[in-house]
């Protein structure tokens, strides 16, 4: 059957197709290309950080809507969850509405801050969209100019590494404290990698130590992968104990790294809970054992959930709450201030656990009633 010579062209230029792109597809356009522009040349107003500032009146959970990473559905191409930490904000908003006004709201760490965690150079490296894709492992930030890059992303994980601190200084003053975010682990001073474009861990040390608020940190790193970066950045320093209990078979594969590690517990993948709790309750106390520490710094990844794409140790959800309990449990009976970080975590079901984790805490522990003094 042959087609009129005019059918496209009363089919696409007809008066009903003008009116739709006129009224319908421009505005929505428009829109899109203003969103695109505010993103890119209107950074945030900065909230940055009063490392000063006392937390004794709040309840010591650290959080911020500015935690949250979202582009259109883009950061949808990446299996990490970038909206978790909002999700477990409102469930323990949800649950426990007359404590989450007293929660601590995060701020950003300055450039002096930053500067005390990394190297300049690395912090140079930063302002590049290519860095940030290459750190974050979404390939389309390469494309995007420096400036949005830095606004979507790079942005939102600076209010985790201040929320770290921001937690940290809390849990001197309370015993413990968690913060909603951080926890990056692959980050060293000098490089960015595995989603951790800053070293929150080292910055938390490092200012701790320089302001005489502690001596020794003790890292329990149980997030699946291993905590190079904190690794390398502690090598050597017998001020800093590393306990870190991973999967030796996934990424990073850290060989100069382990060197940094003080009591290594090696895993295969699909180890399941048996195993993984009978080395877990040995581990634990022989860290405390061998080592005094002033303060516990805890990367609590859910990347160790069963069904995780890219943890695959296959730790069940009741796994979850048992194993933060135990730490904090091991932290208070040694008297040892234990700060909380989230590490990593790649399943939509993750906010949901850590939030019932938290909460289990609360109920074991008595945390949001007693402000955390134990």
């Amino acid at each position: 059957m042959r087609v009129n010579k005019n059918f496209w062209k009363n089919r696409l230029y007809n008066d009903n197709t003008r009116k739709r792109a006129l009224y319908i597809y421009l505005p929505i356009l428009l829109v899109l290309l203003a969103n695109v522009a505010v993103e890119m040349f209107v950074t945030p107003k900065s909230n940055f950080l009063n490392p000063s500032q006392s937390f004794k009146d709040n309840i010591p959970v650290v959080y911020s809507p500015h935690y949250n990473i979202s582009f259109r559905g883009l950061e949808n191409l990446h299996p990490f969850d970038s909206k978790k930490y909002g999700r477990i904000y409102t469930e323990l908003k949800q649950q426990k509405p007359d404590a989450v006004p007293r929660f601590i709201t995060a701020a950003k760490p300055d450039a002096a801050l930053l500067g005390l965690a990394h190297t300049a150079e690395y912090l140079e490296t930063l302002q590049y969209a290519r860095t940030i894709a290459r750190i974050t492992e979404l390939g389309f930030l390469r494309v995007l100019p420096d400036k949005l890059a830095n606004n979507l992303v790079l942005e939102p994980m600076k209010y985790q590494a201040g929320g770290s601190l921001q937690a940290a200084l809390a849990a001197l003053e309370h015993g413990w404290a968690v913060n909603l975010g951080g926890g990056f682990h692959h980050a060293s001073s000098g490089n960015g990698e595995g989603f951790c474009p800053l070293a929150d861990i080292g910055m938390i040390i490092k200012y701790l130590r320089r302001e005489g608020k502690i001596k020794k940190a003790m890292i329990i790193d149980l997030d699946a992968h291993q905590g190079n970066g904190h690794e390398t950045d502690f090598t050597g320093d017998e001020d800093v104990y590393i306990l870190d209990i991973y999967n030796s078979e996934i990424y990073p594969h850290d060989t100069k790294a382990k060197r940094g590690i003080d009591q290594a517990v090696e895993l295969r993948a699909f180890s399941g809970d048996k195993l993984y709790f009978g080395l877990l309750d040995q581990a634990l106390p022989q860290a405390f054992t061998a080592f005094q520490p002033d303060i516990v710094i805890y990367i609590a990844g859910t990347d160790i959930l069963d069904g995780d794409p890219l943890g695959a140790l296959a730790i069940s959800a009741d796994g979850i709450l048992k194993r933060d309990e135990m730490v904090f449990r091991q932290a208070f009976d040694h008297d040892v201030p234990v700060v909380m970080l989230l590490g990593g975590g790649y399943q939509k079901s993750n906010a949901h656990i850590i939030a019932q984790s938290i909460l289990n805490l609360d109920r074991k522990f008595g945390l949001f009633s007693s402000a955390g003094k134990h």
